[in-house]
């Protein structure tokens, strides 16, 4: 495994646009700290962003994982380019000539995807670790470790985003054409989403029900729906709420099993997929 890794890794940093894309990856990820220094003044009132709990054990694991999953659409391009850059090139073939089996190569891929999600996942933890000990008002370990399972999703969200965009890369070979194809994706879910709901359906209560329900098995939707957005959650957005007098806020927060393994099927499949592709195409 060290040596399909090692293999990779060479291919991705010798590329001049994946070594800046990655670099450019973990600084991004680094600048959710720069929040800590936002400071907002009100004549002589002033508020630090960090103070307002927005750092605080156990919510810090839910805002970080979920800011920190915006930024992947950087990790996806160089998926893509690498993938793409294996039929430019011609070096899949070459690595075939040179022994690598299909299911090496296929193999070797995904080991790359999993390897970026498990770095990007340890080093939101080591950060947020950082962050909350630095500003969080609870620091006692029995809350410092409550809510991790943010953290898993935020793994399995990104294997599975990679995953995606493996397969894609793999399907279409071209880096640009794959990356339209995903943007593309994400819409037809939602177009489809809105006629089952309101053109086929109606739009009555038991059909918003259904649509609600149906979008949540299509993969981008599966993969978003992992972590929901932290923002409401967050006790000063609660307080301005029922200041102006609106209803308490039950969203529901919680990272569900039924929602993982939705993911890791759609997962299976792209990798599944992957390898049927690389098997049966004229290489």
């Amino acid at each position: 495994m060290y040596r399909l890794l090692s293999i990779e890794f060479q291919k991705i940093w010798k590329n001049k646009a994946s070594r800046v894309l990655v670099l450019a990856y973990f600084i991004l990820l680094s600048s959710i700290a720069l929040v800590a220094s936002i400071k907002f003044s009100f004549g002589t009132f002033e508020i630090r962003i960090a103070d307002q709990g927005i750092f605080n054990f156990p919510y810090i694991w839910h805002f970080n994982t979920f800011i920190a999953a915006l930024f992947k659409i950087f990790l996806a391009v160089v998926i893509v380019s690498m993938m793409a850059n294996e039929y430019t090139y011609g070096t899949l073939k070459q690595n075939l000539i040179d022994g690598l089996s299909k299911k090496e190569f296929i193999l070797s891929k995904f080991i790359v995807v999993g390897t970026f999600a498990l770095v990007s996942t340890v080093f939101i933890f080591i950060l947020s670790l950082i962050l909350g000990y630095s500003f969080s008002s609870y620091t006692e370990l029995s809350i410092v470790f409550t809510d991790l399972e943010y953290l898993l999703a935020f793994f399995i969200k990104l294997f599975a985003f990679f995953s995606f965009c493996l397969f894609l890369g793999i399907l279409v070979k071209r880096s640009a054409f794959a990356l339209g194809f995903l943007t593309l994706w994400f819409i037809a879910e939602q177009i489809i989403f809105w006629i089952v709901k309101f053109v086929i359906l109606g739009g009555d209560d038991k059909s918003k029900n259904f649509g609600d329900t149906m979008i949540k098995y299509f993969p981008m939707e599966s993969m978003w729906n992992l972590s929901r957005e932290p923002i409401t959650r967050f006790n000063a957005v609660k307080t301005i709420e029922n200041a102006m007098g609106g209803a308490q806020n039950v969203k529901d927060y919680s990272v569900h099993f039924s929602e993982i393994s939705i993911v890791l099927v759609w997962t299976l499949i792209f990798i599944f997929a992957s390898y049927y592709i690389v098997k049966k195409r004229d290489l």
